[in-house]
């Protein structure tokens, strides 16, 4: 796979071919996903409760995201590798500038924010520093708490206008991606064509512009026993976690995952 950049995935999202994202967290898995095709590698802060045994994301430093980020980079055979910057790592202007550098310098490409439109002043200043910003909208698991839980977002016409103009307001802002968690597939589908960037959906049904899950949910392995609705196990009926990751990216690229049982409704 060549060097996979923003213009790349910009082509791909005009082409309308599917992006295939995984989340990723140390060299083997890296090396792992390149050979099936996924084209973005993110080390999410999901780390937390996947790696650490933690019931949240929260108490990930910038600093553990900054290690597994060296490690992934370590095995990257050419995917755009994303970075989570952790829970409280970007509350003021200067922190945020600090943890980017640290994971930029670790091998980032990009670096993801949860939040809104109030994002939108830090990823135009971050953007005029060489550092290209994904937003995290919808689900943010780093507010579950103010959420009161892991809950659907962007249903009802007022939260969906919302979210719509947040996301134009933060491509305006310089975003170079958007991802949407667990939002309902209609309004993922007007975001998605709303904007000119790429759009990954996490839980957000089949129009966007490429999918997402966590490593250890799609190859059927779970702390908790608990399986989210919007998962689908592709280690099922497969020889070996190599097979698994290339069923996966073939099933976003074809466009059979997501499937109906996989989304929201309004």
């Amino acid at each position: 796979m060549s060097d996979v950049t923003l213009t790349t995935l910009l082509n791909l999202k005009q082409r309308g071919e599917k992006i295939a994202m995984l989340t990723c967290y140390d060299a083997t898995f890296a090396a792992t996903a390149c050979a099936a095709g996924v084209e973005i590698l993110l080390i999410g802060d999901s780390l937390g409760m996947v790696l650490q045994g933690h019931d949240s994301t929260l108490p990930v430093t910038i600093d553990d995201m900054a290690y597994h980020t060296a490690a992934v980079k370590r095995g990257n055979k050419g995917a755009l590798i994303l970075s989570d910057l952790s829970f409280m790592s970007a509350a003021t202007l200067e922190q945020t500038y600090q943890s980017c550098a640290k994971l930029m310098q670790a091998g980032a490409h990009m670096v993801k924010l949860e939040g809104g439109a109030w994002l939108a002043e830090t990823v135009s200043l971050l953007a005029e520093r060489g550092i290209p910003a994904c937003v995290h909208l919808g689900l943010t698991p780093q507010s579950v708490n103010v959420f009161g839980g892991y809950k659907v977002q962007g249903r009802g016409e007022e939260q969906a206008q919302k979210m719509l103009d947040e996301a134009i307001a933060l491509e305006q802002a310089g975003a170079a991606l958007l991802l949407l968690e667990c939002v309902p597939s209609a309004l993922a589908a007007r975001i998605s064509a709303a904007v000119q960037i790429p759009v990954i959906g996490i839980g957000a049904g089949p129009d966007t512009d490429g999918q997402v899950l966590v490593l250890h949910d799609m190859l059927g392995l779970s702390l908790t026993g608990r399986t989210p609705k919007f998962v689908r196990n592709f280690m099922h009926g497969q020889a070996s976690i190599a097979e698994a990751l290339g069923l996966y990216t073939r099933s976003v690229k074809d466009q059979s995952f997501p499937a109906p049982e996989h989304e929201f409704s309004a």
